[in-house]
């Protein structure tokens, strides 16, 4: 992978020729499976992970274990909470796990710092992504503060669909009242409803949105 990647639309939107070639000197390049964790909550964070392929999901997890989503990640995204981990050399406080197969690039710390100053449009990535992340935040404050529940599951449904790039989501109903905080009865009865509407197709762990169809 490593010898193609400066052929990569991600890496292409980099105008200086110095900084393609500091990125083929220094990334590193890994396969994840689905469900296995990228970043751990309390890890020393050495690395800032850009995504080629597949969707990270990205949350907070308190001491019960009960979890919240902070937003999804795909190809050609990188994780603010990590930079800012990472920048002020502290331990993580998120969970990223890999929602499918993903390919992700990382960078080391102390290049993301070098490269800050060093190369304009780097910098401009960075503070996009940031931008980017932070309005999802806000986003995501907004859905649990002001959203019923039927609101916020179409509203994660088109978010991984946006991700992914897919109208079909492959999840369980269990892993979606997971990520919303709700119950798995109240989820499969929204889902049906939903069904029932026209607006998705379900079969087993996966749902069609035929509402982004229409």
């Amino acid at each position: 992978m490593k010898n193609n990647i400066l052929q990569d639309k991600f890496i292409n939107q980099f105008s200086e020729p110095e900084l393609k070639e500091a990125i083929q000197k220094v990334a590193q390049f890994r396969s994840v499976s689905s469900g296995d964790t990228i970043i751990d909550k309390g890890e020393y964070i050495k690395f800032v992970p850009i995504i080629l392929k597949g969707t990270i999901k990205v949350s907070r997890e308190n001491e019960e274990g009960e979890e919240v989503i902070m937003y999804f990640i795909g190809p050609g995204e990188t994780c603010s909470m990590s930079l800012t981990c990472c920048l002020q050399s502290k331990n993580s406080g998120i969970l990223a796990v890999a929602e499918d197969n993903v390919e992700i690039m990382t960078i080391p710390i102390q290049n993301v710092q070098e490269w800050i100053g060093k190369f304009t449009s780097w910098r401009n990535f960075i503070f996009m992504s940031y931008q980017n992340r932070f309005d999802e935040l806000l986003n995501t404050i907004d859905s649990l503060a002001f959203k019923k529940l039927d609101e916020r599951l179409i509203e994660y449904l088109k978010t991984l669909s946006e991700k992914t790039d897919s109208n079909f989501i492959q999840a369980t109903h269990q892993k979606i009242a997971t990520d919303l905080n709700a119950s798995r009865e109240a989820i499969s009865r929204l889902l049906k409803k939903m069904e029932q509407e026209k607006k998705i197709m379900l079969s087993r762990n996966k749902i069609e949105l035929l509402f982004l169809k229409s």
